[in-house]
């Protein structure tokens, strides 16, 4: 299994809809480690690291998005596995 690590920027009406809190589900239930935040400019970040299709299926889940949500844009940038989390965190 591929390690790896990933940014991912999801714009659209993703902030007040409880899109941190559903990445957080989405991600833990993948095994994924890192943190999901809301960005001054409106986007939710996530950086987070584990098996590459992991990342791959929680990318596929952020597209989605909770009900309330609109998702226009999806980012992903993929980075090397560090190691440096030890669980998926809301970051404020």
């Amino acid at each position: 299994m591929e390690k790896a690590g990933a940014r991912i920027v999801v714009s659209g009406i993703v902030q007040g809809v409880g899109y941190r809190f559903f990445a957080l589900r989405q991600g833990d239930a993948l095994g994924l480690k890192g943190y999901v935040r809301n960005a001054p400019d409106g986007t939710v970040e996530a950086r987070v690291e584990g098996e590459r299709q992991a990342i791959e299926d929680f990318v596929s889940r952020l597209k989605e998005g909770p009900r309330a949500s609109r998702v226009t844009d999806v980012r992903v940038k993929w980075t090397q596995h560090e190691g440096q989390f030890r669980s998926l965190e809301v970051s404020f």
